[in-house]
């Protein structure tokens, strides 16, 4: 490390999933502990695309407060870089200390205590990474290899080694099924520091590759060929002893009375949370049938083609199946904001269990191979297949809008349709090169 001054960054992560915010002296970060960094309103309505949605709620006036959450600090100072990689997470509130409405973090905050408070669970989750390496000069080798990994030794090692000692707990990195794609996972956390992890781990691993000369991008679809980089939600229920409650030898495929009803509120809301946790018009290009992503409000067995994946667990040697048991949500990838994906899924599920709903079919076999008829019994209804249709979706789903404010819902919806706006024209090679270049 150099002489340079040390630099903490506070965070938020906006609608476009893009996470801005400021730096100060890490001699004086403690200072803007009780009293933020400013902030403004306006910045919610950054597209991707780095441009200010117009029309939008804000305009040129107003002021907010970032506030740092010293519990949410990572540091590391294995990505090459000259100085320390800082990040501390913040929460946007108002200039009297009072909450912001759109503050996504929040959101996320506020859908996880009204879950404790109403049903005394605490959500248990880890998002597993897909991303793939552009411009990196490395021989290539057999998808999934031993030698795939090793020739990217020097990086893989490094990005384990910084999410380790930034405290991310990371479990494993491997080659994926694509050209030069990587996958990462870190292990579960309680609430909000899995969301949290989400986003430092996406930062890291764009460091370590930028200061390599290579670029990380985790866009769903880098081109049109290519295979997708999803975002897998995984979760699982604590009770408030913290014992794990997900699972039930005596239930369909496990699922115990909890878990079925929180599965059966996310496939009813589905399509309208599809935008929230599939975000832009790229994403849409991925959540097609047969591409090993999700297609369909489908609950299935420890089948990758399933929205909700009820995802296998070891007995080896006697093992309590119930420790590991967890249900994977297939329909995200990076364009999503970690904190609002987990916080609808959190607020869809949490509806199933107000309303006590019985555990819905868990499918096997091909939807695409059954009517419309037996589809619609078993309860297969074909997810959006635009961010249009997705918006539209949102829009027809008053339990969804419910979740939120009227000027976040404004907000939202104003930005993604600029958004589309500005793709216009092209075709679908050239769009998912725009997102290429920005995730």
């Amino acid at each position: 490390m150099s002489d340079l001054t040390a630099l903490t960054g506070v965070v938020t992560t906006d609608l476009a999933a893009v996470t801005r915010g400021r730096f100060v002296s890490s001699e004086s970060f403690e200072k803007t502990v009780t009293s933020g960094v400013g902030w403004l309103q306006a910045n919610l309505s950054l597209t991707p695309f780095n441009l200010i949605a117009h029309p939008n709620p804000w305009g040129s006036s107003g002021d907010l407060r970032l506030l740092p959450d010293p519990d949410a600090r990572y540091r590391t100072s294995n990505t090459g870089s000259d100085t320390a990689f800082d990040l501390v997470a913040g929460n946007l509130i108002e200039l009297d200390g009072s909450p912001w409405s759109c503050c996504t973090r929040t959101i996320l905050v506020n859908a996880l205590s009204d879950l404790k408070a109403q049903t005394g669970l605490s959500i248990v989750a880890a998002f597993e990474h897909e991303f793939q390496l552009l411009g990196a000069d490395i021989p290539k080798e057999h998808v999934m290899s031993f030698a795939g990994l090793r020739r990217a030794d020097g990086f893989a090692s490094q990005v384990m080694t910084a999410l380790q000692e930034a405290g991310l707990n990371p479990e494993v990195i491997i080659s994926e099924y694509g050209e030069d794609q990587f996958e990462v996972t870190n292990a579960p956390a309680t609430g909000v520091t899995a969301a949290d992890r989400a986003v430092v781990l996406r930062e890291i691993v764009r460091e370590i590759a930028r200061n390599r000369g290579w670029k990380a991008s985790f866009a769903p679809k880098t081109s049109l060929s290519s295979v997708g980089n999803g975002v897998h939600i995984h979760f699982s229920f604590a009770d408030s002893d913290g014992k794990a409650v997900t699972y039930d030898a005596g239930g369909p495929s496990g699922l115990s009375n909890v878990a079925a009803s929180f599965c059966a509120g996310v496939l009813r809301h589905l399509p309208a949370m599809t935008a929230l946790t599939a975000s832009s018009v790229s994403s849409y290009y991925r959540l097609k049938p047969h591409n090993w992503s999700s297609a369909y409000t489908w609950l299935g067995d420890k089948d990758r083609e399933a929205t909700l994946r009820i995802c296998p667990t070891v007995t080896i040697g006697g093992r309590d199946p119930g420790k590991s048991f967890n249900i994977e949500y297939r329909a995200a990838d990076a364009t999503a904001n970690p904190y609002l994906a987990l916080a609808a899924i959190v607020r869809a599920g949490l509806e199933g269990l107000k309303e006590k709903l019985p555990c819905p079919p868990v499918h096997a076999g091909d939807p695409e191979e059954l009517s419309e008829q037996q589809r619609a019994e078993r309860g297969l209804r074909r997810l959006p297949e635009s961010l249009a249709g997705a918006l539209d979706e949102l829009k027809k789903d008053p339990v969804v809008t419910s979740w939120f404010s009227d000027v976040f819902l404004e907000t939202f919806l104003g930005l993604k349709a600029f958004e589309m706006q500005s793709l216009d024209g092209l075709d679908e090679d050239s769009i998912c090169a725009r997102y290429r270049a920005v995730y």
